[in-house]
């Protein structure tokens, strides 16, 4: 395998017209083993040894008949089986000229004449025949005169073959292009899954394969190197994140402390409701950054009791917030990622409404929806898709005190679950947020 790889041309360009020109040869040459095994016709020879014999079978036959009327049903039948077969008077007949040429060979009539004991005319000719007949003396005043030109024409010799020949040359050629093309571009799969692989889960260990033409060698490469960069990038966040989180909590909490200090009731509770907001940001955006969510372990909850721990948690807290759904439904996730993406959207909820209703439901081959839904004053149609977008606020009433970013996590997640989040209006007023889970997540 080694010669053939070097043989082999690089580039695609080459491959494909190598393997066409090829797939091209092999046709021809099947074609032309066809037509000669296939379509080869019988020779003259043998043809006009066929129409001799029945020539001499005729003759016999006419010898026996009894009557005109009996001649001519045996003339008629012959014609009606392919040889122009007449009977003739001998007085009719007149010398051949000389130097005329038959367009047929008479050797075979020779040879059958000898052998079947039948007299044939060879300087004799009727001037109302063609040039490819032959006379046999039946009696002594008849003869037999048989048109024996060798039929077939341009299609048994040459269209016939040809029109083979192609269409076998047409269907290989299409049979192995089909299998090269596939066998040159099979690499570019390779690069499709380790580009979604990577897409999902930038860590991915899987190191993609060094194969194929020059240019999707040329991509592989350049992708396994930007995995590389990439990773690195994410080791950098991961220890700048930390270097932040320490950084400005520490901060913070002194701040908190000497805050709860102050001795004016009217300015303590504003300072602290400013620090908490800010607190809340800073834990907001590292949540949205973070990268450990993305390694949790997927395991099967009990989805009903998960969802009513959320519900039950921001009814402690004095929002009205119910549950509605089946007492029982196993599902297999990430328990902690997909409580933060629930938990995000009843929050963003009950911050516009005064009642929210999480409601859970299997739907058609096996899906699962998880929905939201509050009596607020709702998004607009045309933000629903904004919504979505890190730090997008649809106005400063609806997104207070944050990053905007509850939705983007909440949305990330659900991806990160093989599904999908959407918005609706609810009538008469209010939002809908509807999570939309497969049966068996794809987990990245």
């Amino acid at each position: 395998m080694g010669w053939a790889q070097r043989l082999m041309p690089r580039s695609i360009a080459a491959q494909l017209m190598s393997l066409v020109a090829l797939s091209e040869l092999i046709g021809i040459m099947l074609a032309a083993v066809t037509v000669i095994f296939l379509f080869d016709s019988p020779s003259v020879n043998d043809t006009q040894k066929f129409l001799a014999g029945r020539v001499a079978e005729l003759t016999q036959l006419l010898r026996f008949t009894k009557t005109p009327v009996d001649a001519e049903e045996l003339l008629a039948a012959a014609r009606r089986g392919g040889l122009d077969a007449r009977r003739v008077a001998l007085s009719e007949l007149v010398p051949r000229t000389v130097g005329e040429t038959r367009p047929f060979s008479i050797r075979a009539f020779r040879q059958l004449a000898a052998e079947s004991g039948i007299e044939l005319l060879e300087e004799l000719r009727h001037p109302a025949g063609s040039s490819s007949q032959v006379l046999v003396k039946l009696d002594d005043g008849h003869a037999l005169m048989a048109d024996v030109a060798v039929k077939g024409g341009f299609w048994s010799f040459l269209l016939r073959p040809v029109a083979g020949g192609g269409i076998i040359v047409l269907i290989s050629m299409l049979l192995l292009s089909v299998y090269a093309v596939r066998w040159v571009i099979a690499p570019l799969a390779d690069v499709a899954r380790a580009a979604t692989s990577f897409g999902r889960s930038p860590r991915a260990p899987e190191v993609l394969r060094r194969r194929g033409p020059l240019e999707i060698a040329q991509v592989a490469d350049a992708l396994n190197d930007m995995r590389t960069r990439i990773a690195a990038l994410l080791d950098d966040r991961t220890r700048m994140l930390a270097a932040i989180s320490h950084d400005l909590r520490t901060p913070l909490t002194r701040l908190r402390l000497r805050t709860e200090r102050v001795g004016d009731d009217t300015l303590r509770p504003a300072m602290l409701g400013d620090i908490a907001k800010m607190t809340r940001m800073i834990n907001e955006t590292l949540e949205y950054l973070r990268e450990d969510a993305r390694s949790e372990a997927a395991s099967f909850i009990d989805l009903p009791s998960f969802l009513q721990t959320i519900c039950s948690d921001f009814a402690d807290m004095g929002h009205a917030v119910s549950y509605v759904g089946p007492a029982r439904l196993p599902y297999a996730c990430r328990p902690r990622a997909l409580s933060r993406a629930v938990t995000n959207i009843v929050e963003n909820a009950v911050k516009h409404g005064s009642k929210v209703a999480v409601t859970l439901r299997p739907i058609e081959a096996g899906h699962i929806e998880i929905e939201v839904a509050d009596d607020g004053p709702g998004i607009p149609p045309a933000l629903h898709d904004k919504v979505f977008e890190p730090f997008f606020k649809a106005d400063s009433a609806r997104q207070e005190g944050g990053f905007g970013l509850g939705l983007s996590i909440a949305q990330d997640i659900a991806k990160r679950h093989g599904g999908s989040i959407a918005l609706r209006l609810r009538e008469p007023s209010g939002l809908l947020v509807s999570m939309l889970l497969p049966p068996k997540p794809g987990l990245a």
